[in-house]
């Protein structure tokens, strides 16, 4: 199974937060990896730049999509993730996110 984009994160990581407890983004990582059944050489493939794992960025990129659209709330102290109220319609039902920018 090739590493997955970040779009196709989107719905695994809402899922993961949608039970409205923090989690931490290394916790995530290591999960979403065990779920998706990704290798070791799929979980240690690094970016061009040699320093960032492409799983552990594209899971990055995935939150922050996430907590732009309003659908993620991230305590910056800690860098735990978790649904925001109200979204768990999204997390169990429709595969399609909204990924516009909530104020």
């Amino acid at each position: 199974m090739p590493i997955p984009d970040y779009q196709s994160l989107l719905l695994p990581v809402l899922r993961m937060t949608a039970d409205g407890r923090e989690h931490r983004f290394r916790d995530m990582i290591e999960a979403l990896a065990n779920q998706l059944q990704l290798t070791d050489e799929e979980r240690n493939t690094l970016l061009p730049s040699g320093t960032t794992p492409v799983f552990g960025n594209r899971v990055g990129w995935a939150r922050t999509y996430l907590k732009q659209a309003g659908l993620l709330e991230t305590n910056l102290q800690r860098h735990p993730s978790r649904s925001r109220p109200g979204t768990s319609d999204g997390a169990t039902g429709s595969s399609q996110i909204p990924l516009t920018r909530q104020h």
